[in-house]
């Protein structure tokens, strides 16, 4: 029995290749999230933005692809998965380019909003793929490799896209992302075979119908609620986290790669541990730890005072270790709750959530801190800490409501 249950969660070469296709297009996809942040002082400077018409410019990019993956999700259990994700990923890439192109702050922000209506629904669709090809006890490892991306996209892709900005203008930062979109496109559409198991336990009901009983379903919403939670935490934290060190803790902007670059490191290396970890132990109580872990680092975060540089950098690392140890276990927690027939509409549902409750802690955050002028100390980053760690405390309540949806489900299957 142990040496069937070895076979059926090793990886084969096929689901190597998988895994490796979609940890790319998550890197690509989070990329063009994140690097209007470092670009924002030249666009601000180039296109003439204000800092209010910036702060719109990147919130467009959440609150469209919030919506668009609410849209989605009556749809994402009709057709082909490898289809659905072609779409979405070419648009995407469209946008992308779109970007690259604006020359003025309204073409700019239609082409933010453009490529969040693609972007929001790749994540949802990418995670019923995992689900759809990769059993319970293999998904800990997908996740933690597909994940990995958020600190590839720190450790590699901020840098470089800033030195592409550096060098040759702030357009090439996003032509360089579709450019490898396009050859990830390619991946896509020569190596992954359809996904379409999932058709075969269709209803008659039309889309909205499939979207309205996803949402209507009170243990889904449970999951829903626990994701949103999961979410706002982490959005809180990092809109003002570069100004709270540069103002307050007096890390120069010098210094600030190289406090992104450790920190994506400790990411990069720990990811994979934690999903390891997450299909051999229980995975509420791993995130139940990095739950406790984030909490006491945020706590210390938020309350620090001006400190050399490599404890800011010591400090950074064991907080996004903790936040991060939370993600693998949740999100595979999340996966076992839907049905394979509303498995692409639930996904998409705790996308748009996921980008929605951002917006929202983003739009709180910014409430709650103040700064006096630019060069100022921010004023209440310590209440935002604890706004946060009781958060954060809630998520860990939502998340065993889920664990005890999923074992129920996992015996009712046996």
């Amino acid at each position: 029995m142990e040496k069937n249950t070895a076979v059926a969660t090793a990886f084969s070469l096929k689901q190597i290749i998988i895994i490796t296709i979609l940890a790319l297009l998550q890197f690509t996809v989070i990329l063009d999230f994140v690097i209007i942040s470092p670009l924002g002082d030249i666009l601000m400077k180039t296109l003439d933005m204000t800092t209010a018409k910036f702060g719109f410019t990147v919130s467009a990019y959440a609150f469209s692809a919030g919506i668009s993956g609410l849209l989605a999700a009556g749809f994402a259990d009709k057709f082909d998965r490898k289809k659905l994700l072609i779409f979405f990923y070419t648009g995407f890439i469209i946008g992308t380019l779109f970007c690259a192109f604006a020359s003025n702050y309204q073409m700019l922000l239609f082409a933010r909003i453009f490529t969040g209506l693609f972007g929001g629904v790749i994540g949802s669709v990418s995670l019923a793929i995992v689900t759809d090809l990769f059993v319970i006890q293999q998904r800990g490892r997908v996740m933690g490799s597909i994940q990995m991306a958020y600190a590839t996209s720190q450790i590699l892709g901020i840098p470089l896209g800033l030195y592409c900005a550096n060098n040759w203008g702030w357009h090439a930062a996003f032509i360089m992302i579709a450019v490898l979109g396009i050859l990830i496109l390619i991946a896509i559409i020569t190596q992954l075979q359809p996904v379409t198991k999932h058709l075969e336990l269709q209803s008659d009901k039309n889309p909205f119908q499939h979207l309205w009983h996803t949402l209507n379903n009170k243990n889904y919403q449970i999951g829903f609620a626990a994701i949103a939670f999961l979410s706002v935490g982490g959005f809180m934290l990092q809109p003002f986290g570069s100004a709270f060190l540069v103002n307050n803790i007096h890390i120069s902007q010098l210094q600030l790669p190289m406090v992104f670059f450790f920190t994506g490191l400790s990411v990069l290396f720990i990811m994979p541990l934690v999903g390891k970890l997450s299909d051999k132990v229980n995975k509420f109580r791993l995130f139940a730890v990095g739950s406790l872990i984030s909490v006491i680092m945020i706590l210390i975060y938020t309350n620090l005072n001006p400190i050399p540089l490599w404890e800011v950098v010591a400090i950074n690392m064991v907080l996004f270790m903790g936040i991060m140890s939370r993600m693998i276990p949740a999100t595979t927690l999340n996966t076992a709750i839907p049905e394979m027939k509303d498995r692409g509409a639930y996904m998409s549902i705790t996308s748009s959530l996921q980008q929605i409750a951002g917006g929202i802690a983003a739009v709180c955050a910014g409430f709650i801190v103040h700064q006096q002028t630019k060069t100022s100390p921010l004023e209440n980053y310590d209440v935002l800490g604890y706004v946060i760690a009781v958060i954060t405390s809630c998520s860990v309540l939502l998340m065993w409501r889920v664990n005890q949806l999923a074992k129920s489900k996992e015996k009712s299957i046996i």
